[in-house]
């Protein structure tokens, strides 16, 4: 099963690079999301309005969602396994294309770049709000490319490279667990009064889990930085400097080494469904933004990926060439 499991992946990954998310097909994350939203409803209902309550629903909630996301796919996997080797080995590439999220990254951050080159602010920031969680009504084309360069940088890690992780670690059922955490994170891990006790648990899981990867993303972009001609002796200043200049203590990590590579300033002050957040800056102005960033930390996204595949697929192989590894 790993030979079979390791050879899933590897076609995940290619699928992920060449085909992405088909929008016409359903995904597993949108049902995790439905069970979450589901969930979190029935919970606040029976669960007390105080503080200790609402964390002990929130917990309920990631723990329930966590093992049905975990059986499921486990027993699909399982009897198709007893079917033919060759089915399992199917289904497994499928799962691994859905965990990574490469391809539909670049895409939708590449339609704000073509909005912003067509110089069509109002189309810009539409496309911008699909990809982040912040306010884009009041952007401009600045704040709009700024929004999407983050983006894609904090999500090199947490919509590719800690995929990747997992799915080397445990294959398709620890890498659907990671993405049933860090859907949690996104939907729950708010710091506003509806949240703040409720979604707990969830943003404190996925600081958890993502605190190694989004280290060794980060390591990895700093040598893609090198390697596709950007500043990566800048990337790696700015990444030693600025890597803890954020609330969360894994977004910072990438984002830094993004900024240093291309030379810019990121983050800042920011605004959440219409309050203000206070944020420190990462990396130095040496020049404006421009839409053309969000091309250069494509660039960084896929070299990325790629870097990071072929080091822990490396190492995943050799691990089972020496017989020393065993995982679904």
């Amino acid at each position: 099963m790993y030979r079979y499991t390791t050879i899933a992946i590897i076609i995940g990954i290619l699928l992920d690079f060449i085909v992405g998310d088909p929008h016409n097909l359903p995904h597993p994350v949108c049902l995790i999301g439905s069970l979450i939203s589901g969930l979190e409803k029935r919970l606040r209902a029976c669960f007390a309005d105080t503080a200790h309550a609402k964390r002990l629903a929130g917990t309920v909630l990631w723990v329930v969602v966590i093992v049905l996301t975990g059986v499921v796919p486990a027993g699909l996997l399982y009897a198709l396994w007893l079917v033919h080797p060759c089915a399992y080995m199917l289904a497994a590439s499928v799962m691994c294309c859905q965990i990574m999220a490469t391809k539909s990254l670049r895409d939708e951050s590449m339609k704000v770049y073509d909005a912003l080159e067509e110089q069509d602010l109002v189309k810009a920031r539409y496309q911008v709000s699909m990809i982040v969680g912040r306010d884009t009504d009041g952007l401009d084309a600045d704040g709009v490319a700024r929004a999407a360069v983050e983006t894609v940088a904090e999500n090199t890690s947490d919509g590719s490279v800690a995929p990747l992780v997992y799915l080397m670690i445990g294959g398709p059922v620890l890498g659907f667990l990671y993405k049933a955490v860090n859907t949690m994170d996104s939907m729950l891990g708010y710091k506003n009064e509806m949240y703040m006790d409720f979604g707990r648990t969830a943003a404190k899981m996925d600081d958890l889990w993502n605190f190694i990867p989004s280290r060794l993303a980060a390591v990895f972009m700093t040598l893609v930085s090198f390697l596709t001609g950007l500043d990566g002796k800048n990337a790696w200043r700015i990444f030693r400097r600025d890597r803890k200049k954020s609330p969360s203590p894994n977004s910072a990590q990438t984002e830094s080494v993004c900024a240093g590579a291309l030379g810019v300033r990121l983050l800042g002050d920011t605004f959440y469904f219409g309050v203000l957040h206070h944020k420190e800056t990462v990396g130095d102005a040496r020049r404006k933004i421009e839409a053309e960033d969000i091309r250069r930390v494509n660039r960084l996204l896929y070299g990325t990926v790629i870097v990071a595949a072929i080091v822990l697929g490396g190492i995943r192989v050799l691990l089972g060439i020496v017989g020393m590894y065993w995982s679904f």
